[in-house]
């Protein structure tokens, strides 16, 4: 089994609802949830919006391969009524990004693994430290808590009540 890390994000639609139906499909889709941070509700990164978003980490036991985990949260995505805009950030209903898969450092066209703007995102940041603050970033070799402390981002993230 290898540890799959997952960050949820969403900011259109009824944010309760499709959280809850993408973690059913996500656990039935791709792998057994063994932890689940909190949900968070942040601010925008790279674009302006006035609809908050929610962002939430899992972590996953999978025994499917990375190019499979992006094929089925894909589908999840759009199965939920994910669009893709030109744009590189947009608002969205649902937003799945593999964080980490075990250990693996992974570069291809379609998929680079660790997430490459994770340390540079406290919305990604705060909730995997909720659940794995003394995982270590293989590429940058430093804790999440290390690399919470470091990030830049100014960003509000507060944690949903409830």
């Amino acid at each position: 089994m290898i540890k799959l890390y997952l960050l949820l994000g969403g900011n259109l639609g009824d944010k309760s609802q499709v959280f809850k139906e993408t973690t059913k499909l996500i656990n039935e889709k791709v792998g057994k949830i063994t932890r689940q941070s909190h949900i968070y509700e942040t601010e925008p990164w790279g674009f302006e919006s006035s609809d908050l978003f929610w962002n939430q980490v899992l972590e996953l036991a999978v025994l499917i391969s990375p190019q499979e985990v992006l094929n089925s949260t894909q589908q999840i995505e759009h199965q939920l009524g994910r669009t893709r805009a030109a744009q590189h950030y947009d608002s969205r209903i649902i937003d799945i990004d593999i964080l980490f898969y075990g250990d693996q450092i992974i570069s291809l066209e379609n998929l680079t693994i660790p997430h490459p703007r994770i340390q540079d995102r406290k919305f990604a940041l705060v909730p995997l430290n909720e659940i794995a603050p003394d995982l270590i970033h293989p590429a940058l070799q430093k804790s999440i808590s290390q690399l919470l402390l470091e990030c830049p981002d100014q960003l509000r993230v507060e944690k949903v009540e409830g």
